[in-house]
């Protein structure tokens, strides 16, 4: 069972309220730099990114995200502020379709109340985002150390000052890059309210380690129903991002989108070059986003027995391999052919 949340809107997109977890990254690109950064976003959306962040750290980005927006109308688009409430009236103005920025840092009051009374006209979400590295340090005295009550009670903060404004198009991230940390934050939060949450480990790493670290923690909250929206944060071009978000989600039957790849460890029985031949088929069919089962064994006794449920596969033997479809042989092809025909296979369906 899902977590049951109260649902916002960043564009076309649906966060929370039963509505499917969707997929985020954010821009590495220098948001001043108009070109570069849009390019990114369309790479993002190619390989179905739904929500892109991008950072706004002064009035020149601010400027160049109303042209940023003008080229890409067709993602949720979400600004990045700290510090600054005029930075978050420009985003609102420029369009965008959500805010990224903790209330509690961008001045008195009535400079909230500005950006509140903005997004409200503009129907424009705020998500609060709590950071484990950087908790106010009035928190962490309190606390005595950087705890998951620490984080929470950071979260309450800032979002009571949010729902003093009578503002709740709200959505929260407790991020840490401490795993068992970030789970025990979102649980206990959970239990105290029903905003949507945006799910990720912070700092995960690079693309190897912080794969593992994300998929773990994001796994676990996910499998517990926890998370409306995620975010893998990977030291690394932020497509893999996209791709790894999907991987989480297909894992878990909760989405599905794009290739699932199944693929023996090898072992003695190996007769073909299976990790070339896997690795390729994975680079070959990355871009494709219907959702369908492919196969690759190393055992043409086994192989399609234990890949019954692919859409399609293919299984080695000594130089050869053999073409499945729903585990049934289709034909055999050489080694050298196997996966181009196992890409002719797929074209068909």
């Amino acid at each position: 069972m899902r977590r049951k949340t109260r649902a916002i809107r960043l564009g076309s997109v649906q966060v929370g309220g039963g509505a499917p977890v969707s997929v985020q990254s954010m821009t590495s690109t220098d948001t001043r730099d108009v070109a570069a950064t849009v390019a990114q976003i369309r790479e993002l959306v190619g390989v179905g990114a739904e929500i892109v962040r991008v950072a706004v750290p002064d009035q020149q980005a601010v400027q160049a995200l109303r042209q940023i927006r003008a080229q890409v109308p067709e993602v949720a688009l979400v600004a990045d502020v700290h510090f600054d409430h005029r930075l978050a009236l420009a985003a609102v103005e420029a369009g965008v379709d959500g805010l990224r920025l903790n209330p509690g840092n961008i001045g008195g009051r009535d400079k909230v109340a500005e950006v509140v009374r903005a997004a409200r006209e503009r129907g424009v979400p705020i998500r609060v985002g709590v950071n484990a590295g950087s908790l106010d340090r009035r928190i962490v005295e309190r606390f005595g150390a950087v705890t998951a009550e620490a984080m929470v009670a950071s979260a309450l903060e800032h979002v009571a000052i949010l729902e003093d404004l009578d503002f709740t198009a709200v959505k929260i991230s407790l991020k840490a890059s401490d795993v068992p940390l970030t789970v025990a934050a979102y649980r206990l939060l959970a239990a105290k309210v029903d905003y949507p949450f945006h799910v990720g480990i912070t700092e995960a790493g690079t693309l190897r380690g912080g794969l593992v670290k994300s998929a773990v923690g994001i796994g676990i909250l996910l499998a517990q129903g926890i998370g409306d929206t995620i975010r893998v944060s990977l030291t690394a071009p932020p497509r893999h991002e996209v791709w790894a978000g999907y991987e989480i989600l297909k894992t878990l039957g909760l989405r599905r989108r794009g290739v699932e790849l199944i693929s023996c460890p090898t072992c003695g029985r190996t007769e073909i070059d299976l990790v070339r031949i896997a690795t390729e088929v994975e680079e070959r069919l990355q871009g494709t986003t219907r959702a369908l089962k492919v196969a690759v064994m190393g055992c043409v006794v086994n192989g399609p027995g234990e890949a019954r449920e692919a859409d399609v596969g293919i299984a080695g033997g000594k130089g050869v391999g053999l073409l499945f479809r729903k585990g049934e042989p289709v034909r055999t092809v050489p080694e050298s052919k196997l996966v181009d025909a196992l890409l002719e296979e797929i074209e068909k369906l």
